[in-house]
């Protein structure tokens, strides 16, 4: 609290009065405790976010199954250096390095391959997450009926094979995608000595005629 100290001693004519003042600061820091409590209690920390992948199950697929599924559903994503992205349909061939497709991370790159083999998923689910926004469905019925809608036999299944030289900023941006997408099934694999070798085929890293030789 504050005082006044108006000093002691005889007053000389013609000069002013000195006035002290000291200021007690002790209740301040009660109410700074009381006010750091009451935040404490009134805010809502933050969740950490996440990302949901969904990874194929070999328990459901044969590997005749698994096959047949490569090649009419499968969509192979290659991560390379500087910030390039590749992918093939279906089986690979090793013999021809233009199979394998060069693409970016942009809105009219990737997406809209994704987006053209996904449409049908892709339309539902749009349509559910407007439903949600709405209020006209619960969480849990979202929830239930998107893993309905992402079980279609005609969806995509993406096999994202980060290489050595690209960067973990290029899986997140290759894990946004398949968000944005709304593909239902998509694993983070090694990438094979097959594929690494498309992949050195198409950069110029290596030729047909020098591995001939």
């Amino acid at each position: 609290m504050a005082s006044v100290n108006t000093g002691g001693g005889e007053k000389k004519k013609g000069k002013q009065k000195k006035i002290e003042l000291r200021v007690d600061f002790t209740p301040m820091v009660d109410m700074n405790m009381l006010l750091i409590t009451f935040f404490m209690f009134c805010t809502s920390l933050s969740t950490p976010q996440t990302m949901e992948i969904n990874m194929p199950s070999k328990d459901k697929i044969t590997e005749e199954q698994q096959t047949e599924v490569r090649a009419s559903n499968a969509i192979t994503l290659l991560l390379g250096a500087e910030d390039k992205l590749y992918y093939y349909a279906g089986l690979p061939n090793y013999e021809d390095p233009n199979s394998l497709i060069e693409t970016n991370y942009a809105s009219d790159g990737f997406r809209e391959v994704l987006l053209a083999k996904n449409a049908k998923v892709h339309g539902e689910m749009m349509e559910l997450k407007k439903q949600k926004l709405n209020h006209e469905i619960s969480d849990e019925e979202f929830r239930t009926q998107s893993i309905e809608i992402k079980k279609d036999k005609t969806a995509p299944i993406v096999m994202i094979k980060p290489s050595d030289d690209s960067s973990y900023r290029n899986l997140i941006d290759a894990l946004d995608e398949m968000q944005i997408c709304n593909v239902g099934v998509y694993a983070i694999v090694d990438i094979a000595e097959g594929d690494q070798f498309l992949l050195d085929l198409k950069t110029g890293k290596i030729s047909l005629d020098s591995v001939g030789n």
